[in-house]
């Protein structure tokens, strides 16, 4: 059998916070899970994404020290330039960081960069 990528997971520092952010992206994510150690959620397609908070992966992994940074992003797709542009003032208005402005990318999209509670970076485009 061949693995089968199935699961985006973020480990993240304050539950609540972060499922806050993903919220007001338009995740649909109950605020039961607000207080939980694990949530999931799966998105369309079949692809899940989780967050665990970084005291449950110390759980089981005592070695387990919090990167600063790390590399990875995720995207999410406006339906178009206007809609990059609102959801990126909507998201910093309501206090969430700004890494780039919206701007007209040279490979044809509207683009903006925010990013979580967490530090991970989270894209928005759009085709122009």
């Amino acid at each position: 059998m061949t693995p089968r990528f199935a699961v985006i997971e973020l480990v993240v520092v304050d539950m609540a916070a972060s499922l806050n952010f993903y919220r007001a992206l338009g995740l649909e994510l109950s605020t039961d899970l607000d207080a939980a150690p694990h949530a999931e959620l799966e998105l369309p397609g079949g692809l899940k994404m989780a967050w665990d908070t970084v005291e449950t992966i110390a759980s089981f992994d005592p070695s387990f020290v919090k990167p600063e940074g790390s590399g990875m992003s995720l995207a999410f797709e406006c339906e178009s330039p206007a809609e990059v542009d609102a959801t990126y003032e909507a998201m910093t208005a309501a206090g969430y960081d700004g890494h780039l402005k919206p701007f007209d990318a040279f490979w044809g999209q509207r683009y903006a960069a925010i990013t979580d509670p967490d530090g991970y970076g989270v894209d928005l485009f759009a085709a122009s």
